[in-house]
């Protein structure tokens, strides 16, 4: 990035003691420069779109959340830009409650704000934000944090309305008031992620399509498993080819993608990766592509990385896989959310039992006052997935934990074991050894879907996936 010429900001929107560009600014600030900026611009193309897919289920979520608070003014925020570092900004994203309710996905602009105002017969909903300045502003060509000279072309009111179906005002006329309900408050903030437990056609297919880029990455990386193999990081060449893939084919990851090779395996959430990708091992890949609308999947498959499972590499493999089959036979509506969990820790109990790695049978390990088998899979085995990884974060327990699983719910079933390369209790073959298995589940009128079951499973199917993909 060529910050050297890097105008001060001239705007509300930024300012020099924030942007810190004060003592290196070079635009020229005379009169006659303003006026030469602004002027002989060719028309903008101001043609109105047509509303995109997202609209019309915007619109119906929007009418649940007015019919459960009438009278009341709410106000969600889209969020703001995050400093990465002094005048350097992360990409933004808006909050998922925000693009929920609105549609706009990787296109919304910072500090944007949906406004419920309450009316006699419910709300007018109103979508708050900056348009762009016209281009005798300074904000056009010396702001660099919105002005189009720097960021390319913004919106106008007219076509976010046009796009969205919504009524749109300039942020200047938002005016906040000490009555107004936010995403602060503990009620709306569960209502809006149970709004999001029970997936529409479109989240179904934007799902769908997140998992099919999804596994294109994956795809990208094994052909590439001879470079990726070569470098000392070779766990860093993992995650930028996947992010490659993410970016040609969505807005970016849906989150911090885990190559975790070798003993890394055994770390959970391992995303460093620093470390090298070694034949002979395996290379646990958690990842997940994020579409432009900022729905995610997430997929975990773990690879041998030359090719074939050892026999002990295929017998721990094979036990996870038999642990996720299992929960997923069990899903359907009107069983509980957590009782998938509980059908995966079964099957786990009796593996690492019948190897002899607990202290009790399998049935005495499962009771709840022991859970010995739980050493090797801490963690859960799902959670809802939809614009966030993990979906549905503030609903409350009752709604999700222990909750009844519906028809359109979109989670995860993830079993896993993991051997920690200095755990005594297990035999030296195991130790190092980390696989989990993560497939994304639709739930249908009369069972469950599984969206990502094209991308190849078994040990046999992946063994041949990593013959086909390195062939050429």
């Amino acid at each position: 990035m060529d910050t050297s010429t890097s105008p001060s900001t001239q705007t509300t929107a930024t300012s020099d003691e924030v942007t810190g560009t004060a003592n290196r600014s070079t635009t020229p600030s005379s009169t006659a420069f303003q006026d030469y900026i602004g002027s002989q611009w060719a028309d903008r193309d101001d043609q109105l779109p047509p509303a995109r897919a997202a609209a019309a289920f915007a619109r119906r979520r929007r009418d649940r959340v007015s019919a459960r608070f009438p009278g009341t003014r709410l106000v969600v925020k889209a969020g703001s830009l995050a400093v990465r570092s002094n005048d350097c900004d992360f990409p933004f994203r808006a909050h998922s409650a925000f693009s929920h309710l609105t549609g706009w996905g990787s296109d919304s602009e910072p500090d944007s704000v949906l406004v419920f105002e309450p009316t006699a017969s419910g709300h007018d909903t109103t979508l708050y934000f900056r348009e762009r300045a016209d281009r005798s502003s300074s904000e056009f060509y010396a702001n660099p944090a919105i002005g189009e000279f720097w960021i390319g072309p913004r919106p106008s009111l007219a076509q976010v309305a046009s796009d969205l179906d919504i009524a749109t005002a300039h942020i200047d006329e938002f005016a906040p008031t000490d009555d107004d309900v936010t995403l602060e408050d503990s009620e709306l903030a569960s209502f809006l992620s149970e709004l999001r437990l029970v997936k529409d056609e479109y989240e179904i297919t934007e799902l769908q399509s997140a998992v099919h880029a999804t596994q294109r990455g994956f795809d990208d990386v094994i052909a590439d498993f001879p470079r990726i193999i070569r470098e000392p990081r070779g766990e860093r060449a993992v995650e930028g080819v996947f992010y490659t893939r993410a970016r040609l084919d969505g807005n970016a990851v849906g989150y911090d993608t885990i190559a975790a090779a070798g003993p890394h395996a055994c770390r959970l959430h391992w995303t460093r990766n620093d470390g090298p990708v070694v034949p002979g091992d395996l290379m646990l890949m958690d990842a997940g592509v994020e579409l432009d609308s900022l729905y995610t999947a997430d997929i975990t498959r773990t690879l041998p990385v030359n090719g074939t499972f050892s026999p002990v590499q295929r017998r721990v493999y094979e036990a996870v896989r038999e642990a996720a089959d299992a929960a997923f036979a069990i899903v359907r509506p009107g069983i509980i959310f957590r009782d998938v969990h509980a059908e995966a820790m079964r099957v786990i109990a009796e593996k690492t039992a019948e190897w002899g790695l607990l202290p009790v049978s399998a049935e005495e390990s499962l009771r709840p006052e022991n859970q010995f088998h739980r050493r090797y899979m801490v963690h859960g085995t799902s959670h809802h997935l939809g614009l966030d990884v993990h979906d549905c974060a503030q609903a409350r327990r009752e709604m999700y934990h222990d909750g009844e699983v519906s028809e359109g719910m979109v989670f995860t079933i993830e079993p896993g074991l993991y051997f920690q390369p200095d755990d005594l209790t297990v035999p030296e073959e195991l130790r190092g050894i980390g696989v989990r298995i993560e497939d994304d589940i639709l739930v249908t009128s009369d069972g469950a879907v599984n969206l990502s079951a094209a991308i190849p499973r078994t040990a046999d199917e992946v063994e041949a996936w990593i013959a086909r993909q390195t062939a050429n």
